[in-house]
């Protein structure tokens, strides 16, 4: 079994409250789930507008898949308008 986590530093620089970023942050976390029926739960900078850390795991029996599939991640959060990726890490357990 291979446990993959993703780490992801997002920015968000169109965020004037809270209430905004938790639009973005939820609705960036329900297409992530739905689309790569992965687990995503933010933890870091919950109290700041503009800065959010989202962590992503993905659970599998072959760790180059679970590579590939973190590695989607990033490109499609890359690819998000609301949120700018600043930096990322993955790691394999």
């Amino acid at each position: 079994m291979t446990i993959g986590l993703l780490q992801l530093e997002l920015m968000l620089p169109e965020a004037n409250s809270l209430k905004d970023k938790r639009r973005v942050i939820k609705s960036l976390k329900d297409r992530l789930h739905n689309k790569f029926n992965c687990s995503v739960a933010e933890t870091g900078h919950q109290d700041a507008w503009r800065k959010s850390t989202l962590a992503v795991c993905i659970v599998g029996t072959d760790a180059g898949h679970v590579n590939s599939q973190l590695s989607s991640v990033v490109s499609f959060v890359g690819m998000n308008s609301a949120a700018l990726l600043a930096e990322y890490r993955i790691e394999m357990l």
